[in-house]
Protein backbone atom coordinates (compact mmCIF):
# COMPACT_ATOMS: atom_id res chain seq x y z
CA UNK A 1 0.00 0.00 0.00
CA UNK A 2 2.92 2.56 -1.34
CA UNK A 3 2.77 5.66 -3.00
CA UNK A 4 1.43 4.04 -6.63
CA UNK A 5 -0.70 1.27 -4.83
CA UNK A 6 -2.40 4.79 -2.96
CA UNK A 7 -2.80 6.59 -6.42
CA UNK A 8 -4.74 3.50 -7.70
CA UNK A 9 -7.09 3.28 -4.55
CA UNK A 10 -7.90 6.69 -5.02
CA UNK A 11 -8.70 6.58 -8.43
CA UNK A 12 -10.35 3.49 -8.24
CA UNK A 13 -12.76 4.77 -5.26
CA UNK A 14 -13.29 8.83 -6.15
CA UNK A 15 -12.85 8.56 -10.20
CA UNK A 16 -13.48 5.51 -11.65
CA UNK A 17 -16.36 3.24 -12.49
CA UNK A 18 -17.00 -0.51 -12.10
CA UNK A 19 -14.08 -1.64 -9.45
CA UNK A 20 -14.38 -1.31 -5.54
CA UNK A 21 -11.33 -1.99 -2.58
CA UNK A 22 -12.32 -4.53 -0.33
CA UNK A 23 -9.13 -6.36 0.60
CA UNK A 24 -5.41 -4.53 1.48
CA UNK A 25 -2.40 -6.20 2.34
CA UNK A 26 0.93 -4.90 3.24
CA UNK A 27 4.40 -6.36 4.93
CA UNK A 28 3.57 -3.54 7.39
CA UNK A 29 0.28 -4.36 8.72
CA UNK A 30 -0.30 -0.74 10.09
CA UNK A 31 0.32 1.05 7.14
CA UNK A 32 -2.26 -1.00 5.33
CA UNK A 33 -4.52 -0.29 8.14
CA UNK A 34 -3.67 3.46 8.05
CA UNK A 35 -4.58 3.16 4.70
CA UNK A 36 -8.19 1.67 4.77
CA UNK A 37 -8.50 4.29 7.10
CA UNK A 38 -7.18 7.17 5.34
CA UNK A 39 -9.80 6.25 1.78
CA UNK A 40 -12.99 5.31 4.23
CA UNK A 41 -12.65 1.95 2.55
CA UNK A 42 -14.94 -0.93 3.29
CA UNK A 43 -12.06 -3.42 2.84
CA UNK A 44 -10.46 -6.15 5.10
CA UNK A 45 -7.13 -5.98 6.24
CA UNK A 46 -5.15 -9.20 5.18
CA UNK A 47 -1.64 -10.87 6.51
CA UNK A 48 -0.37 -11.75 3.34
CA UNK A 49 -1.15 -12.15 -0.72
CA UNK A 50 -1.76 -15.75 -0.52
CA UNK A 51 -4.96 -15.03 2.04
CA UNK A 52 -6.10 -12.22 -0.28
CA UNK A 53 -6.35 -13.64 -3.30
CA UNK A 54 -8.23 -17.16 -2.06
CA UNK A 55 -10.82 -14.29 -0.89
CA UNK A 56 -14.00 -15.45 -2.20
CA UNK A 57 -14.62 -11.26 -2.32
CA UNK A 58 -11.51 -10.55 -4.11
CA UNK A 59 -12.50 -10.44 -8.06
CA UNK A 60 -8.90 -8.71 -8.90
CA UNK A 61 -6.05 -8.28 -7.87
CA UNK A 62 -3.48 -5.19 -8.33
CA UNK A 63 0.45 -5.89 -7.31
CA UNK A 64 1.92 -2.73 -6.64
CA UNK A 65 4.68 -4.67 -3.98
CA UNK A 66 8.64 -4.16 -4.60
CA UNK A 67 9.35 -5.82 -7.45
CA UNK A 68 10.92 -8.73 -6.18
CA UNK A 69 8.13 -10.00 -4.92
CA UNK A 70 5.81 -9.41 -7.98
CA UNK A 71 6.38 -13.26 -9.45
CA UNK A 72 5.14 -15.02 -6.46
CA UNK A 73 2.54 -12.05 -6.05
CA UNK A 74 1.55 -13.04 -9.29
CA UNK A 75 1.42 -16.80 -9.50
CA UNK A 76 -0.13 -16.97 -6.70
CA UNK A 77 -3.05 -14.75 -8.16
CA UNK A 78 -3.21 -17.19 -10.95
CA UNK A 79 -3.05 -19.83 -8.72
CA UNK A 80 -6.33 -18.46 -7.36
CA UNK A 81 -7.94 -17.85 -10.78
CA UNK A 82 -7.99 -14.52 -9.90
CA UNK A 83 -7.47 -11.50 -12.55
CA UNK A 84 -4.18 -9.36 -11.83
CA UNK A 85 -2.71 -6.52 -12.79
CA UNK A 86 0.98 -6.23 -12.04
CA UNK A 87 2.93 -3.06 -12.17
CA UNK A 88 6.49 -3.23 -13.59
CA UNK A 89 8.49 -5.56 -13.79
CA UNK A 90 6.39 -8.68 -13.98
CA UNK A 91 8.98 -10.17 -12.85
CA UNK A 92 13.12 -9.67 -12.36
CA UNK A 93 13.85 -12.05 -14.70
CA UNK A 94 13.36 -13.50 -17.90
CA UNK A 95 12.83 -16.75 -16.73
CA UNK A 96 10.29 -15.63 -13.66
CA UNK A 97 8.53 -14.06 -16.39
CA UNK A 98 8.34 -17.21 -18.50
CA UNK A 99 6.78 -18.83 -15.59
CA UNK A 100 4.37 -16.70 -15.13
CA UNK A 101 2.97 -16.99 -18.74
CA UNK A 102 3.52 -20.50 -18.61
CA UNK A 103 1.45 -20.45 -15.67
CA UNK A 104 -1.63 -18.28 -17.61
CA UNK A 105 -1.09 -20.39 -20.36
CA UNK A 106 -2.33 -23.76 -18.20
CA UNK A 107 -4.82 -21.71 -16.69
CA UNK A 108 -6.35 -21.46 -20.17
CA UNK A 109 -7.36 -17.72 -19.93
CA UNK A 110 -5.82 -14.99 -19.57
CA UNK A 111 -5.76 -13.50 -16.64
CA UNK A 112 -2.98 -10.33 -16.37
CA UNK A 113 -2.12 -7.11 -17.62
CA UNK A 114 1.28 -5.63 -17.09
CA UNK A 115 1.35 -2.09 -15.88
CA UNK A 116 2.87 -0.42 -18.97
CA UNK A 117 0.88 2.36 -18.78
CA UNK A 118 2.85 4.50 -21.59
CA UNK A 119 0.62 2.59 -24.51
CA UNK A 120 -2.98 4.28 -22.59
CA UNK A 121 -0.85 8.18 -22.89
CA UNK A 122 -3.25 10.15 -25.31
CA UNK A 123 0.30 11.35 -26.96
CA UNK A 124 1.92 7.56 -27.53
CA UNK A 125 -2.19 6.71 -28.82
CA UNK A 126 -1.93 9.37 -31.52
CA UNK A 127 1.17 8.42 -32.71
CA UNK A 128 0.42 4.75 -32.90
CA UNK A 129 -2.66 5.85 -34.69
CA UNK A 130 -0.10 7.85 -37.24
CA UNK A 131 2.07 5.11 -37.83
CA UNK A 132 -0.78 2.41 -38.28
CA UNK A 133 -2.50 5.04 -40.83
CA UNK A 134 0.56 4.82 -42.47
CA UNK A 135 0.80 8.04 -42.68
CA UNK A 136 5.17 9.07 -42.11
CA UNK A 137 5.67 5.55 -44.70
CA UNK A 138 7.66 2.21 -43.44
CA UNK A 139 9.20 3.70 -39.97
CA UNK A 140 13.24 3.77 -40.49
CA UNK A 141 14.48 5.11 -37.00
CA UNK A 142 13.32 6.23 -34.19
CA UNK A 143 14.91 8.57 -31.48
CA UNK A 144 13.56 9.12 -28.17
CA UNK A 145 15.04 10.45 -24.96
CA UNK A 146 14.02 10.07 -21.17
CA UNK A 147 15.64 12.82 -18.69
CA UNK A 148 14.78 13.25 -15.29
CA UNK A 149 16.06 16.53 -13.05
CA UNK A 150 17.84 14.15 -10.71
CA UNK A 151 18.14 10.39 -8.82
CA UNK A 152 19.55 9.88 -5.45
CA UNK A 153 22.63 7.13 -4.50
CA UNK A 154 20.65 4.80 -4.79
CA UNK A 155 20.00 4.87 -8.56
CA UNK A 156 22.15 2.31 -10.19
CA UNK A 157 23.74 2.14 -13.93
CA UNK A 158 21.86 -0.94 -14.44
CA UNK A 159 18.22 0.84 -13.17
CA UNK A 160 18.78 3.29 -16.26
CA UNK A 161 17.78 0.10 -18.41
CA UNK A 162 15.50 -1.73 -15.94
CA UNK A 163 13.81 1.11 -13.87
CA UNK A 164 13.69 3.51 -16.78
CA UNK A 165 14.50 3.06 -20.41
CA UNK A 166 11.90 -0.01 -19.64
CA UNK A 167 9.36 1.67 -20.50
CA UNK A 168 10.64 2.61 -24.12
CA UNK A 169 11.47 -0.87 -24.26
CA UNK A 170 7.92 -1.49 -24.23
CA UNK A 171 6.26 1.23 -25.80
CA UNK A 172 8.01 1.43 -28.80
CA UNK A 173 7.80 -2.01 -29.45
CA UNK A 174 4.28 -1.58 -29.17
CA UNK A 175 4.43 1.56 -31.75
CA UNK A 176 6.41 0.10 -34.36
CA UNK A 177 5.11 -3.81 -34.18
CA UNK A 178 8.50 -5.01 -34.46
CA UNK A 179 10.77 -7.69 -32.21
CA UNK A 180 14.20 -6.29 -31.14
CA UNK A 181 16.96 -8.45 -32.39
CA UNK A 182 20.03 -6.56 -30.93
CA UNK A 183 21.25 -3.82 -28.58
CA UNK A 184 23.88 -1.53 -27.50
CA UNK A 185 24.96 1.08 -24.81
CA UNK A 186 27.34 4.38 -25.34
CA UNK A 187 28.41 5.83 -22.66
CA UNK A 188 29.12 9.69 -23.33
CA UNK A 189 30.93 12.21 -21.33
CA UNK A 190 29.82 11.86 -17.42
CA UNK A 191 27.56 14.95 -15.95
CA UNK A 192 28.85 16.43 -13.34
CA UNK A 193 25.81 16.17 -10.80
CA UNK A 194 26.15 12.37 -11.45
CA UNK A 195 27.16 10.20 -8.34
CA UNK A 196 30.41 8.93 -7.94
CA UNK A 197 28.69 5.02 -8.98
CA UNK A 198 26.30 5.85 -11.83
CA UNK A 199 27.46 6.48 -15.61
CA UNK A 200 25.10 9.63 -16.70
CA UNK A 201 23.55 9.88 -19.38
CA UNK A 202 23.78 6.62 -21.27
CA UNK A 203 22.79 6.01 -25.02
CA UNK A 204 21.01 2.81 -26.04
CA UNK A 205 20.82 1.72 -29.67
CA UNK A 206 18.74 -1.04 -30.31
CA UNK A 207 18.04 -2.71 -33.86
CA UNK A 208 14.86 -4.21 -34.93
CA UNK A 209 14.43 -7.54 -36.84
CA UNK A 210 13.15 -5.59 -39.89
CA UNK A 211 15.73 -3.12 -39.66
CA UNK A 212 14.74 -0.59 -37.74
CA UNK A 213 17.54 1.72 -35.49
CA UNK A 214 16.33 3.15 -32.70
CA UNK A 215 18.35 5.57 -30.63
CA UNK A 216 17.10 6.14 -26.77
CA UNK A 217 19.06 8.37 -24.31
CA UNK A 218 18.21 8.25 -20.91
CA UNK A 219 19.56 11.04 -18.72
CA UNK A 220 18.42 11.38 -15.24
CA UNK A 221 20.62 14.23 -13.84
CA UNK A 222 19.18 16.59 -16.36
CA UNK A 223 18.12 19.16 -13.68
CA UNK A 224 15.96 21.26 -15.76
CA UNK A 225 12.77 19.03 -15.37
CA UNK A 226 11.01 15.45 -16.37
CA UNK A 227 11.16 14.71 -19.97
CA UNK A 228 9.59 12.19 -21.94
CA UNK A 229 10.74 12.85 -26.05
CA UNK A 230 9.86 10.28 -28.99
CA UNK A 231 10.09 10.81 -32.86
CA UNK A 232 9.52 8.21 -35.51
CA UNK A 233 11.64 8.93 -38.60
CA UNK A 234 9.65 6.95 -41.66
CA UNK A 235 10.17 6.94 -45.37
CA UNK A 236 7.46 9.94 -46.48
CA UNK A 237 7.79 11.78 -43.07
CA UNK A 238 8.50 12.18 -39.48
CA UNK A 239 5.91 12.06 -36.25
CA UNK A 240 6.14 13.52 -33.39
CA UNK A 241 5.41 12.47 -29.83
CA UNK A 242 2.89 15.64 -28.16
CA UNK A 243 4.65 17.96 -25.92
CA UNK A 244 2.37 17.79 -22.56
CA UNK A 245 -0.30 20.89 -22.43
CA UNK A 246 1.11 24.08 -21.16
CA UNK A 247 0.45 27.62 -21.44
CA UNK A 248 2.46 29.82 -23.61
CA UNK A 249 3.98 32.85 -21.57
CA UNK A 250 5.46 35.95 -23.19
CA UNK A 251 7.16 38.09 -20.36
CA UNK A 252 11.10 39.73 -19.62
CA UNK A 253 11.57 39.71 -23.51
CA UNK A 254 10.94 35.71 -23.47
CA UNK A 255 8.32 33.34 -25.02
CA UNK A 256 8.19 30.13 -22.57
CA UNK A 257 6.36 27.27 -21.83
CA UNK A 258 6.59 25.30 -18.63
CA UNK A 259 8.15 21.57 -18.38
CA UNK A 260 7.17 19.60 -15.94
CA UNK A 261 9.27 17.58 -12.89
CA UNK A 262 7.32 15.45 -11.74
CA UNK A 263 6.71 12.06 -13.31
CA UNK A 264 3.33 11.26 -11.74
CA UNK A 265 2.06 14.73 -13.26
CA UNK A 266 2.96 13.73 -16.79
CA UNK A 267 1.33 10.06 -16.86
CA UNK A 268 -1.37 10.03 -14.01
CA UNK A 269 -3.84 10.07 -16.72
CA UNK A 270 -2.40 7.53 -18.18
CA UNK A 271 -2.24 5.09 -14.79
CA UNK A 272 -6.66 5.86 -14.44
CA UNK A 273 -7.13 5.55 -18.22
CA UNK A 274 -5.14 1.33 -18.18
CA UNK A 275 -6.99 1.17 -15.23
CA UNK A 276 -10.52 1.32 -16.45
CA UNK A 277 -9.32 -0.70 -19.89
CA UNK A 278 -8.63 -3.18 -17.10
CA UNK A 279 -11.54 -3.19 -15.33
CA UNK A 280 -13.77 -2.80 -18.53
CA UNK A 281 -12.57 -5.37 -20.44
CA UNK A 282 -12.69 -7.87 -17.53
CA UNK A 283 -16.30 -7.18 -17.42
CA UNK A 284 -16.93 -7.01 -20.84
CA UNK A 285 -14.55 -9.88 -22.60
CA UNK A 286 -13.76 -11.75 -19.43
CA UNK A 287 -10.52 -11.62 -19.95
CA UNK A 288 -8.21 -7.87 -20.13
CA UNK A 289 -7.07 -6.51 -23.16
CA UNK A 290 -3.89 -4.65 -21.88
CA UNK A 291 0.01 -5.36 -21.98
CA UNK A 292 0.15 -9.44 -21.45
CA UNK A 293 2.43 -11.35 -19.85
CA UNK A 294 4.34 -12.03 -22.75
CA UNK A 295 4.88 -8.44 -23.43
CA UNK A 296 6.37 -8.30 -20.10
CA UNK A 297 9.35 -11.58 -21.31
CA UNK A 298 9.66 -9.06 -24.18
CA UNK A 299 10.57 -6.18 -22.12
CA UNK A 300 12.82 -8.67 -19.62
CA UNK A 301 14.70 -10.38 -22.43
CA UNK A 302 15.89 -7.05 -23.85
CA UNK A 303 16.25 -5.23 -20.52
CA UNK A 304 18.71 -8.02 -19.67
CA UNK A 305 20.54 -7.68 -23.13
CA UNK A 306 21.14 -4.35 -22.58
CA UNK A 307 22.38 -4.90 -18.88
CA UNK A 308 25.14 -7.26 -20.47
CA UNK A 309 25.68 -4.60 -23.71
CA UNK A 310 26.57 -1.66 -20.59
CA UNK A 311 29.20 -4.22 -18.69
CA UNK A 312 30.34 -5.22 -22.11
CA UNK A 313 30.42 -2.29 -24.17
CA UNK A 314 29.48 -4.56 -27.40
CA UNK A 315 26.64 -4.85 -29.00
CA UNK A 316 24.90 -8.15 -27.58
CA UNK A 317 21.94 -9.89 -29.65
CA UNK A 318 18.02 -10.39 -28.18
CA UNK A 319 16.98 -13.70 -28.36
CA UNK A 320 13.31 -13.99 -27.38
CA UNK A 321 11.51 -17.66 -27.78
CA UNK A 322 8.84 -17.83 -30.18
CA UNK A 323 5.86 -15.88 -29.53
CA UNK A 324 2.96 -18.80 -27.91
CA UNK A 325 -0.41 -19.21 -30.25
CA UNK A 326 -1.91 -18.16 -26.68
CA UNK A 327 -0.78 -14.27 -27.19
CA UNK A 328 -1.57 -14.04 -30.48
CA UNK A 329 -4.86 -12.62 -32.26
CA UNK A 330 -7.53 -10.78 -30.62
CA UNK A 331 -9.32 -11.34 -27.51
CA UNK A 332 -13.36 -12.95 -28.32
CA UNK A 333 -16.64 -12.43 -25.74
CA UNK A 334 -17.02 -15.57 -24.29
Amino acid sequence: TGAIAREHIKSITDKLSGGKIVAVTDVNEEAARQVVKQYGLEALVYPDDKSLVNSENVDAVLVTSWGPAHEQNVLNAIEAGKYVFCEKPLATTAEGCRRIAEAEMKHGKRLVQVGFMRRYDSGYVQLKEAIDRNEIGEPLMVRCVHRNPEVDEKYTTQMAVVDTLIHEIDVLHWLISDDYKSVQVIYPKKASRAHANLKDPQLIIMETKSGIVIQAEVFVNCKYGYDIQCEVIGEDGVAYLPEPASIVTRKGAKRSTDILVDWKDRFMDAYDIELQDFIDSIIKTGQPNGPTSWDGYIAAVTADACVKAQESGQKESVDLEEKPVFYTGKITVQ
